[in-house]
């Protein structure tokens, strides 16, 4: 194995130490600390409310936290990240597919290969059309947004989030990370999303982070799960450990008791 990729494999993707985010008053996570290495498909779970989504918004650039640090694939983040440039390929899957509807399902999959300059337009329609055939969608890529289902829509999402950029170093990993990608959605439809998380981090050849309450989208799309819970993390252990501990925590999020020591008067 060349050095080079030695030192990839051994570099945490995300390194957050002591990090503290706090609106006024109220302090959202309480000197948090957390090291994610290359190809970890991580769940992080918890009460809404908790600052599960806050975690990812602060991955993505689109917070800054009040005090600790944060890296990314080796950069410290001290700003709020307004490209792609530093570090390279951070991708947030919002809850809400997030698309324009003023452009088309290719012009929306293929914005930022656009944006770039770097491609020939028939280029960016054949990594637009693979990247849709990927998550099922065959035949739309001319339409709009508002012509789709809810469910077409967030596999549009996840048809962008996979979309590659062959000018990258091969070194590069993404960092997909899922915002209540199942949230609201039929068993059916979860499974199909469960599955498309999955295989959308495979194919994008990066590591994930999902921000989940659903039981099947933990178990399915992760193997590693972190329980956050009054600030701060309260358990971490791998998709087997979740299914068997009795720590208090997880024992109540798995059984949704009212006993236990998660109450609504402390978050």
């Amino acid at each position: 194995m060349k050095l080079l990729e030695l030192v990839v494999q051994s570099m945490a993707v995300v390194e957050i130490k002591n990090l503290t985010m706090q609106w006024g008053n109220l302090a959202v996570l309480k000197n948090i600390s957390l090291t994610m290495h290359p190809g970890e498909r991580i769940a992080i779970i918890g009460p809404s409310g908790c600052g599960k989504s806050t975690i990812l918004r602060l991955i993505a650039g689109l917070l800054m936290p009040t005090s600790g640090s944060l890296q990314l694939f080796g950069y410290s983040q001290y700003y709020l990240r307004l490209d792609q440039s530093n570090p390279p390929d951070v991708r947030l899957v919002f809850q809400n597919p997030a698309l324009l509807g003023s452009l088309t399902v290719e012009e929306n999959v293929g914005f930022l290969l656009k944006r770039t300059g770097r491609f020939q337009p028939k280029e960016i329609h054949d990594r637009v059309m693979y990247s849709l055939s990927q998550v099922g969608l065959y035949d739309v890529a001319n339409k709009y947004p508002g012509q789709l289902s809810g469910g077409m829509q967030k596999r549009v999402s996840f048809a962008r989030a996979l979309i590659n950029d062959s000018n990258q170093d091969e070194q590069n990993m993404p960092l997909l990370l899922f915002d209540e990608p199942t949230a609201g959605l039929d068993p059916v439809a979860c499974t199909r999303i469960e599955d498309l998380i999955t295989k959308t981090t495979t194919v994008a050849k990066g590591c994930s982070i999902v921000v989940s309450h659903v039981k099947s989208t933990i178990e399915r799309s992760a193997s590693r799960v972190l329980m956050l819970y009054g600030g701060k993390f309260q358990w971490d252990g791998t998709i087997e450990e979740f299914k068997k501990t009795q720590n208090p925590f997880i024992s109540q999020f798995r059984t949704g008791s009212l006993q236990g020591p998660m109450q609504p008067s402390e978050h």
